[in-house]
């Protein structure tokens, strides 16, 4: 069986193919910490955002949502100073609002998760594809989702952002077909 080649040989990028990439998840937590790490990589790799994710995890005390909200622009220059994270100002202050507006949605809808998961019924969306080459960028439900999120308050939560977020918590499954991580595969 042929599995999914884009993690190669780095060792961080497998265990995450393997543990975590398209694997459902309904946990807050997790689910802000994908979002912060998938803004976090906007005009990066991947590779250099799991590179950093202890350090992230160490900056915003494992994604503590309340503690991020209340996060002071000293605290993130604080962070942006002394810890090994994306040092881009404007994606730390997105771990702040980000925080703050996924508050607001826990107060309407419960949790961020029901939030989410109600898009697609609460059912992930397991793609077919027989190569890597026909996984997309973004799709129509992406820029739904990022126009609801932006409206919302969310920052980098672009299109293109939010399909790679929703690959992350496993909204979709986007394996191919032949991975042995694939759902149909498991």
């Amino acid at each position: 069986m042929g599995e999914c080649s884009w993690p190669g040989e780095n060792k961080l990028m497998r265990l995450y193919h393997d543990n975590e990439w398209c694997v459902p998840s309904f946990d807050d937590t997790y689910i802000f910490e994908m979002l912060t790490l998938e803004g976090a990589q906007a005009g990066l790799s991947w590779s250099i955002v799991l590179a950093k994710r202890e350090a992230y995890k160490k900056a915003f005390r494992c994604f503590d949502i309340e503690y991020c909200a209340g996060l002071s622009d000293k605290d993130l220059e604080e962070i942006r100073i002394k810890y090994n994270v994306i040092k881009n100002l404007a994606k730390l202050k997105a771990v702040r609002s980000n925080a703050m507006s996924v508050i607001e949605i826990k107060k309407e809808f419960g949790s961020f998760s029901e939030f989410l998961w109600r898009y697609i019924d609460f059912k992930p969306v397991v793609n077919k594809w027989a190569d890597e080459t026909d996984v997309p960028a973004k799709s129509e439900l992406s820029e739904r989702i990022s126009k609801d999120l932006k409206k919302l308050g969310f920052k980098f939560v672009g299109p293109v952002i939010i399909y790679s977020f929703m690959q992350a918590i496993g909204m979709v499954d986007d394996h191919i077909e032949t991975c042995p991580m694939h759902s149909a595969n498991r």
